[in-house]
């Protein structure tokens, strides 16, 4: 292992001490000689070091606090309720059931985090992931791992997410893998898959769904700033694809996508 293609490979197992010596040795040669990758692997390390620290911790917006209130009085109508503030300020309005027991008390934070997790619904997924998309183009950020084989890109998700996405080989219906990335979603860990269609780069975002709905869900559509985008469900999977690919093209990477992953 000498060149950069090979060092970029294995910097999050540098990163992660889970190389042997002499891979270890051979990647950290490589990083001394070359600034290109140094200051990747730096970049990588100082996104660590601010995970660790909880100094991007973000705490929830008026907006999420609105939301969750609005599903939790939908649900319970008029009934009364008394519910522990979320960040210490002011308790949620509206009400709960006065019967509602201890065990009422976990379907309320299972409730919760169902709301929060399942398939993004908000108005702004559209912005969210047109901004992905796009940022995602600017120079030498488009894929953490760049490779067209399925079986390098899936493992390498290992340990760098709580879910194991699918990565299909779709080259045969003229969607060649690119590679794979970290990415968020509306605040969300998720996988992104890059795909091309000739010279269209397609990003489909991956992310667990944890909500009521499973199976298949039909696709969701927008078109934004000249992009289009579908979101669905397959399975426990939420998937957004974004493109500026026309719509009929990026349906069939749609359909291609859930064959596989059934």
């Amino acid at each position: 292992m000498t060149g950069c293609q090979d060092t970029k490979l294995l910097m999050h197992a540098l990163l992660d001490d889970e190389l042997d010596a002499a891979n270890a040795l051979t990647c950290e040669a490589h990083l001394a000689a070359c600034p290109n990758c140094a200051a990747e692997y730096r970049g990588y390390q100082a996104l660590r070091r601010a995970i660790r620290s909880g100094e991007n911790y973000r705490h929830p917006t008026d907006r999420l606090r609105s939301r969750i209130e609005g599903a939790l009085d939908a649900a319970v109508g008029s009934a009364n309720r008394t519910v522990v503030p979320l960040d210490g300020r002011r308790p949620l309005r509206g009400r709960w059931h006065q019967g509602v027991a201890a065990g009422s008390g976990l379907a309320l934070a299972a409730g919760l985090a169902l709301f929060i997790s399942a398939p993004l619904r908000t108005p702004n997924l559209a912005e969210d992931l047109i901004s992905d998309h796009l940022r995602s183009l600017q120079a030498n950020h488009l894929t953490d791992i760049s490779t067209s084989d399925q079986h390098v890109v899936k493992p390498w998700f290992a340990g760098k997410l709580n879910f194991s996405p699918p990565v299909p080989d779709l080259k045969s219906f003229g969607f060649p893998l690119v590679g794979g990335r970290l990415e968020y979603v509306s605040d969300r860990a998720a996988a992104a898959l890059v795909y091309r269609r000739r010279d269209q780069i397609i990003n489909v975002f991956i992310w667990p769904n944890y909500g009521a709905e499973k199976g298949s869900i039909p696709s969701r559509e927008w078109s934004r700033e000249g992009h289009n985008i579908l979101s669905w469900t397959e399975g426990d999977m939420n998937f957004s694809a974004v493109s500026d690919l026309n719509l009929p093209e990026l349906h069939e990477l749609a359909k291609q996508l859930r064959v596989a992953t059934r």
